[in-house]
Order: C-alpha cells, then sequence, then structure tokens
C-alpha cells in the first residue's frame, strides 16, 4: 500500500502542478487564481458548473502539496453507562441539552483544555462550537438525527430564484438575563460578524450574502423583529446549514460594546470579544457560563429563559480543562467525570479488545493532515516547483497506513485528498464520485499500477532533482541538509503521529524535531504562521466541497498555510 501510495502522489503532484500559477520569485505560489475561482464558486448560479470549478480548486489546492492528508476523521469518546439523550453529529458538535444521566442534576465532562474564543464569531475550534452550541443558538439546529430543524426560527420561506429567505422567529425567545431577543439582534450580529473590525476567522461565510450599494449585508430585520430577511448574491444549498453554525448565532450588541476593553482610546475597537473573556456574560443557550477557572473548570447552568428550558433535564455542566489524555482518562476511570473526548493512545487497543460499552466510535466528515507553512525558511532559494517538489518528497515518506492501524486503530480511512470521503458535490451527487466533472485521481480505481520504484528511492530522486544531494545509502549529505520543526498539541495521539512522521522522515536523514504546547496557544502559533510543518484537522461545518476550499483563500481567517499572504 505504501507503493502505491508513493505513486498516486506522484501522479498527483504531476497533474495539480500544472493548474498552479508560478510567481516571478521566491517560493510561494501565486494565489490570485485561486482567490478568484472561490469568488466565482461563491457567485455562480450555475451548480454543475459550481461543481467543475471546485475540482479545479482542489486541483490547485493539492498541487502546492502544502497539505499532507493523513487520513480522514472519526471520532472517539468515552461516556458512562446511563447518560442518554446526548448526541453529536458528523462535523464534531456535541449536543448535552437534551441528556439526562438517571438521577443525576450534573454531568461532568472534558472537552479540552483552555477554550480560546467563546465569542460565537470569533471561534474556529470544535471544543469551542460545542460550548457555543450549548450556550448559544441559531436560527436553526441539528437534531439527534443529524437533521437541520428549526431552533430561533420557526420556519422560512425562498422565493423562485433561491435568493431571498425571509425567516420567521420564534415568539417569546429571550435572553439569558430576560430582556427581548429577536430578528433584529440577529440581524446586528451578523453585520458585526462580517465586520473586518471583528477580526472573525469566519467571516467570508457571510460572503454569500448580497451587499447594498454601501457594502452593508443585505440582511433587514423587521420593524416588530419578527422576521428576518436575507437576500443572497447566488443560491446557496447549504443555507440551512448556516443557520446552524455558530458565526450566524446572535450576540448581545449592548453586552458586546460594553464591555471593558471593547474600544480603545481612539474609539475603535480594540478587542471584539472582551465581552466573553470571563464567566457571567449574557447568553442564549441551553445554559450560560456561571464561573470559569482558567486552565482549569467551567461550570455552566441551565437557562430558565432559554426558549426550550423545560426540556433541559441535566441542571449543571461542569467542564473540566485539560488536554492531558492519562490525567483525563484517570480521572473518569475513578468517576470524576462522566464524558471525555479522547482517550490515550495506548489504552484504545485495549478498550477495542474489550467491547468496552463505554467506549464510542462516531462518523466524522473531515480530515487529519499536515500541513507545511508556505513561508518557512526551510523553502528559501526554491523556486515555487521545487518547494512544492521538496514537500511532496517528504510527504510520500509517510506510512499513513501504519499511523491509521496502530495509532488511530478506530477504522479511519488513509486520505489522499483534503476533501473528505462522502462530502456531497452540491450538485446531487458525491464529491469523489467517478463522473465526468471528476479530475483529481484518488482512492479505490485510481490508484496507477505499482512500477515497481521504491518510495524511498522516489522520494532522493525527487530531492536530487531539485539540488539536495546523498550518499550512496540515500542518507542526506551534509551539503544539503534538511531541518525544521514539527509543531504539535500536546496529547498522546497527535504526539505519536510526531514521532512517526519523524521515524519516516529520518530514514533519508531529515531532522525534524517536535515542539509540543498546550492546545490554545497552539491555535494561535499555527493561525500566525509561527511553525514550518505543524499537525492539522478540519472536521467540516456543512457538507459542502466549498467548506473544505473557501478557508484557504488569501483573506480567510483560517488560512494557516498562509497562502497569499
Amino acid at each position: 500500500m505504501k507503493k502505491l501510495l508513493a505513486m498516486v502522489l506522484a501522479v498527483l503532484m504531476a497533474l495539480g502542478c500544472m493548474s498552479v500559477a508560478m510567481a516571478d520569485e521566491g517560493s510561494e505560489p501565486d494565489w490570485t487564481e485561486y482567490d478568484a475561482l472561490i469568488a466565482e464558486i461563491k457567485s455562480t448560479t450555475d451548480f454543475a458548473y459550481r461543481e467543475e470549478l471546485m475540482h479545479k480548486a482542489e486541483d490547485i489546492l493539492m498541487a502546492t502539496n502544502c497539505i499532507v492528508p493523513i487520513y480522514y476523521y472519526n471520532d472517539i469518546y468515552m461516556m458512562k453507562d446511563g447518560v442518554e439523550g446526548f448526541y453529536d453529529n458528523v462535523y464534531g458538535t456535541k449536543f448535552f441539552m437534551h441528556a439526562t444521566y438517571g438521577d443525576n442534576s450534573v454531568l461532568r465532562i472534558n472537552l479540552a483544555s483552555e477554550p480560546d474564543k467563546l465569542d460565537p464569531a470569533l471561534n474556529s475550534s470544535v471544543d469551542g462550537a460545542c460550548l457555543a452550541a450549548n450556550s448559544f443558538g441559531g436560527l436553526y439546529t441539528y437534531n439527534a438525527d443529524g437533521e437541520l430543524e428549526p431552533n430561533f426560527a420557526t420556519d422560512y420561506t425562498v422565493n423562485e430564484d433561491g435568493m431571498t429567505y425571509v425567516f420567521t422567529m420564534r415568539e417569546g425567545l429571550k435572553w439569558s438575563d430576560g430582556s427581548e431577543l429577536n430578528a433584529k439582534d440577529f440581524e446586528w450580529s451578523w453585520k458585526r460578524a462580517a465586520n473586518p473590525e471583528t477580526a472573525a476567522d469566519y467571516s467570508y461565510m457571510l460572503d454569500g450574502i448580497a451587499r447594498d450599494e454601501a457594502g452593508e449585508l443585505m440582511v433587514t430585520a423587521s420593524e416588530d423583529g419578527a422576521t428576518l430577511t436575507v437576500v443572497l448574491s447566488a443560491p446557496c444549498a447549504y443555507m440551512l446549514d448556516l443557520m446552524a453554525f455558530p458565526t450566524f448565532y446572535a450576540v448581545k450588541q449592548s453586552e458586546v460594546e460594553g464591555a471593558e476593553g471593547y474600544l480603545d482610546a481612539d474609539g475603535n475597537i480594540a478587542s471584539p470579544g472582551a465581552w466573553a473573556l470571563e464567566a457571567g456574560f449574557v447568553s442564549s443557550g441551553a445554559y450560560v457560563l456561571e464561573s470559569w477557572v482558567h486552565n482549569e473548570s467551567m461550570v455552566y447552568v441551565k437557562n430558565p429563559n432559554y426558549w426550550d428550558a423545560e426540556n433541559v433535564k441535566i441542571e449543571k455542566l461542569e467542564f473540566m480543562l485539560s488536554d492531558d489524555d492519562t490525567i483525563i482518562y484517570a480521572a473518569y476511570q475513578a468517576g470524576d467525570l462522566d464524558f471525555i473526548d479522547t482517550v490515550p493512545n495506548d489504552q484504545i487497543s485495549t478498550l477495542l479488545a474489550e467491547e468496552n460499552p463505554e467506549f464510542y466510535i462516531a462518523d466524522n466528515l473531515g480530515t487529519y493532515y499536515i500541513c507545511f507553512n508556505v513561508k518557512s525558511p526551510m523553502f528559501d532559494g526554491l523556486t515555487v516547483e521545487e518547494a512544492s517538489t521538496m514537500r511532496h518528497a517528504l510527504s510520500i515518506l509517510i506510512d499513513r497506513d501504519y499511523i491509521v492501524e496502530t495509532i488511530g486503530q478506530t477504522g479511519q480511512q488513509v486520505a489522499t485528498s483534503f476533501i473528505p470521503a462522502g462530502m456531497l458535490d452540491g450538485n446531487g451527487g458525491v464529491f469523489r464520485a467517478n463522473d465526468d466533472a471528476y479530475t483529481f485521481p484518488m482512492g479505490e480505481g485510481y490508484l496507477p499500477e505499482d512500477s515497481g520504484m521504491d518510495y524511498i528511492d522516489q522520494a532522493v530522486e525527487e530531492l536530487k532533482s531539485i539540488g539536495f544531494k546523498f550518499d550512496d545509502n540515500n542518507m542526506l549529505s551534509a551539503e544539503t541538509p534538511i531541518a525544521f520543526e514539527y509543531l504539535t498539541n500536546d496529547t498522546s495521539g497527535h504526539i505519536a503521529v510526531a514521532e512517526a512522521v519523524q521515524q519516516d522522515l529520518a530514514m533519508i536523514g531529515v531532522n525534524m524535531t517536535l515542539k509540543t504546547i498546550d492546545w490554545n496557544t497552539f491555535l494561535n502559533e499555527r493561525k500566525a504562521g509561527n511553525y514550518d510543518i505543524a499537525r492539522n484537522g478540519w472536521l467540516a461545518d456543512f457538507n459542502d466541497p466549498i467548506n473544505m476550499l473557501e478557508m484557504w483563500a488569501t483573506e480567510s481567517g483560517n488560512n494557516d498555510i498562509q497562502f497569499g499572504r
């Protein structure tokens, strides 16, 4: 299988590089064409043409070899016997508001360590999205079957061309402080999220909404706040999915703007998320944050003003903040936690062998991958094409089968592209299906015949072609060393993957050192581009490839690779 992966990745690079625009100087690709493609994808009304454009964008993205797909995600967690009503979805969001636990009124949980952001518009992490889904709300939400259903809205209408939606708000909505919540709050919140001064990582998700002559989003609440009218620039097949996504949740204007530190001395927005840095802020969902001991614990309590409060049975959610999966697992085993979202890597095989009924493997729609920083000094002196070749040569040394079988252990599927298997195409089919629109060769049916070339020999030949020197044992010469740092957060599974990659690259003398840091620091360091190569992962926010493609546009807040920057 390793040889097959090596060959298919070689084919991918050869095909993909034809699509990458080359910069005049330096090692960074010109990202103009990609940005233009994303804009066209989001504006076209022809869904078949849109699919074709998304395949072209995938070709360009993967041809950079900045993304090294490892496997397609699934999700593992442990939950005590007796917990019922909990559910999650393929996007990794976990819903506790309908859970019960016998006669217990408290559920003790670990999702991750200190959350990076609690402001729904500023969050871009999975654990943050889980906290937002349980303490705020959108016009729509997901039910236990993974289907969309009304939440703060009760219904909607859409005109014949699919460009104008009118959402009817649920009557009697309140913020957690008892004040009225209506469509005007959603109008303000969406315009805030789209405002560059807010610096929302996901602001690009609002780009599909049309703008008026003044540049304002065409989102309008009725005078009485009973309806919200949204005008799009093009039909959107995943509109209701967006309505369930945290960036589209409402936040209370007076809370945001009244927070200490929100404005600087000149009246400019200095800290858009200042209002949600400590416990006690106003929210709108099933729970409100009552206390927060940073880096230690959070306590959410039931919100009596939530519209569906009568169906919320657990009175309190107590979160242990830690990413040390050994400590987390010990706390669970000792009965101090009822739900944990991670398991030490060395315990997985035992849990599987025992068929432990408290160990769950859930479906996810997403990709675990490694990313190269396109601006890393390791590419200094190389052309765009040479840097891509270097990244490709290193990537084919990585034994994905070993990672899946001995580290993942829960049936993950080896990944050959960033777009996850099973993702829909927005045109009535599956994006990776073998049809006329499909341009990127991968997976069963796309693997070429094995040429017999050893993957190490292939990597060495590619590196030789761009000037690296080797001895007779296929080890890098001291004249042309390759050395860089791998950044990861400090949980056992991610560290095990990093160590496997380190060993694979050492086979040809590459010196890769590991740097492990805590979760929220890791997120911000990666986002700022302070790394050479880093572990990464992306769970889809909705079931459409644009979600996996638009995040790499130059201005995207999730463009960790720094394309076009």
